[in-house]
């Protein structure tokens, strides 16, 4: 991870740690270099560059920032204004552009807000670039050319891509969805105006939440962090099924007809069984973090899958996927890369995929997660001030230590600092709950001790 840019792009407090002052100056050296690229080629037609945003106030801020950094280095930017991570991905690859830029802070609450970067393939951007870039922005001697004359860029309103997307999500319907009740928890976010007209094309009965964005309201209490509010209003509704995505749209979880919830694991498993018995999981394997569920590779050990772990984020997922060129990988956190369909993680994706296996194997949600068991895991996210000096503090490895230890073959435990906040998260696994939770919360509280200390 650089200074500024973590596992999923550049993210932070709204003004405070990302400004838009860091944003015209990220447009100003991705105009500059993308154009640079050109020239090398031989090409002199303006690089274009695709801008997504979710529901936040700040992205309006963040979006026009970009834009004036991009078009004074030359750039033409195509707006897709309100859309989904995975929309900015798609027509990015699919429309050729230079680039893509998706402006969210995806889960977090609505004052964070993030630019996230994808390459000419829609994958995310490599270190390779955003290295330069944060070079760039500590940079006090570096000037960059201004595009001059018709040389300058311009922007073009792009809603045509997000209708494109929305269009070729419906044709991956393979099933009419008629006569379903479905529920959906938008978050508040990106998928609010998109999800429910896909899902509906298809025939569905569509009940929403988390529907009502006003810039301040994403993700909270709603979304896939808060999966109480889609449970409950399964149960109520006497729904067949539901699912929750986070503020971008690139996660989805699921709650059963009964308002159990099948999160990123469950989910994998489903989808794997599936595939293999289509034929098409390719090296029956599936890739997944370490951060899974040990159940996860247990039970698809049964059916005959074994589980490729990676670091945390979907962007070392999808590499390993590619690398690889298997055909499923994800994270416990509803991050689901089906690789036939996309090349990042895609919630409504992944929502049309459970429906298409419920509808083939004419199963409920419940009866499909069924072989699936988990072994008891606890996570405890600690407020941390500086995670790379708390991970590299020799008492709290000492703790840790101890920690495994204790479970010895029993369990696991894991620690690590997120990519995206300034926390440090405890993971333990055990065979029993009790031992799970007492092993958690005493690594927690050292932490959070040695964090006051510092």
């Amino acid at each position: 991870m650089g200074k500024y840019f973590g596992t999923d792009g550049f993210r932070g407090e709204s003004n405070v740690e990302l400004t838009a002052d860091h944003a015209y100056k990220i447009g100003r050296f991705l105009g500059w270099y993308l154009r640079k690229k050109q020239e090398e080629k031989g090409e002199i037609f303006p690089a274009k560059v695709l801008i997504g945003k979710d529901t936040r106030r700040s992205g309006y801020m963040l979006e026009y920032s970009l834009v004036g950094g991009l078009t004074a280095s030359g750039c033409d930017v195509y707006l897709l204004h309100v859309t989904t991570t995975p929309c900015v991905s798609f027509i990015t690859r699919t429309d050729e552009f230079d680039c893509g830029i998706m402006i969210s802070a995806s889960h977090n609450p609505y004052y964070d807000n993030g630019i996230k970067l994808f390459n000419s393939f829609g994958e995310k951007m490599g270190d390779e670039v955003t290295d330069l870039i944060e070079e760039y922005l500590d940079s006090n001697n570096m000037t960059l050319p201004f595009a001059r004359k018709d040389k300058i860029g311009k922007t073009i309103d792009f809603v045509s891509g997000r209708n494109r997307y929305v269009g070729y999500l419906i044709s991956l319907g393979m099933f009419s969805f008629k006569g379903m009740r479905i529920g959906m928890d938008c978050a508040n976010g990106s998928a609010w105006n998109i999800a429910k007209s896909v899902f509906e094309a298809l025939g569905a009965t569509v009940y929403q939440i988390g529907a009502e964005p006003n810039g301040t309201n994403i993700n909270y209490m709603v979304g896939s962090t808060h999966m109480d509010a889609i449970s409950d209003f399964v149960r109520e509704k006497r729904l067949d099924i539901g699912f929750s995505f986070d503020g971008d749209a690139d996660r989805c979880l699921c709650v059963d007809e009964n308002g159990n919830v099948v999160d990123g694991d469950r989910i994998l498993y489903i989808a794997a069984k599936h595939l293999k018995e289509k034929g098409l999981l390719s090296g029956n394997k599936v890739v997944s973090t370490v951060m899974a569920n040990m159940g996860l590779m247990k039970s698809l050990e049964k059916e005959g899958i074994n589980v490729i772990r990676t670091q945390v984020g979907d962007r070392f997922v999808y590499e390993e996927i590619k690398r690889g060129g298997y055909k499923l990988g994800g994270e416990q956190s509803g991050h689901i890369i089906f690789s036939s369909y996309a090349t990042t993680g895609d919630g409504i994706l992944t929502s049309l995929k459970i429906m298409e296996i419920m509808l083939d194997k004419k199963a409920k949600l419940s009866e499909l997660s069924a072989g699936f068991k988990a072994y008891p895991q606890m996570l405890i996210n600690v407020q941390v001030q500086n995670k790379n000096k708390l991970m590299s503090s020799e008492k709290v490895k000492k703790r840790l230590k101890e920690a495994e230890l204790q479970l010895g073959e029993k369990g696991r435990v894991l620690l690590r600092a997120s990519g995206t906040e300034s926390v440090i998260r405890v993971m333990v696994e055990a065979q029993s709950e009790a031992l799970c939770k007492e092993t958690a919360e005493k690594l927690a509280d050292a932490v959070r001790i040695e964090s006051e200390l510092m």
